[in-house]
């Protein structure tokens, strides 16, 4: 039988208790200390969408309250790097949060590219907190097409 003892001394310690309540609580405590930290942002922020033709490559990066003037994007052959800061938002004297899941700081996102592109070329859009980026290939690195004789 499942409810007899589970040593023979006493009975099982989660008996009686809800084992959702206990990982509940501990998933509390840990959202608590991430919120801790000071600047955290996550390591994946700006969450990104990386769409390659074979004339350009397309990024898109979800930037949700960034000034475009705090974003830089350096291109160097085939590897985009997009950075830039998030700010937090102040608390007036005796204000605490109560909950806080938005991170703030700096962020950095390295992509490599599937072939290099022309840095000259590069153009970069900004509209309701989407970040869109084209990135043209270079012509050395476009395919070229064969013909058999």
């Amino acid at each position: 039988m499942l409810w007899r003892n589970y040593n023979g001394f006493g009975r099982h310690p989660w008996l009686g208790r809800s084992l959702w309540r206990d990982f509940d609580r501990l998933q509390n405590e840990m959202d608590r200390l991430w919120e801790t930290l000071p600047g955290f942002v996550t390591p994946t922020y700006p969450p990104l969408n990386v769409w390659s033709g074979e004339d350009s490559i397309l990024v898109t990066a979800e930037v949700p309250g960034v000034s475009p003037d705090s974003l830089e994007i350096t291109v160097d052959e085939d590897t985009l790097t997009l950075s830039g800061n998030r700010n937090g938002e102040p608390l007036a004297e005796g204000e605490t949060y109560h909950r806080r899941e938005r991170g703030y700081g700096d962020f950095t996102r390295t992509v490599q590219l599937p072939y290099r592109v022309e840095a000259d070329a590069v153009e970069a859009t900004f509209s309701k907190g989407v970040l869109t980026i084209e990135l043209p290939r270079t012509e050395a690195d476009r395919p070229r097409k064969i013909t058999v004789h």
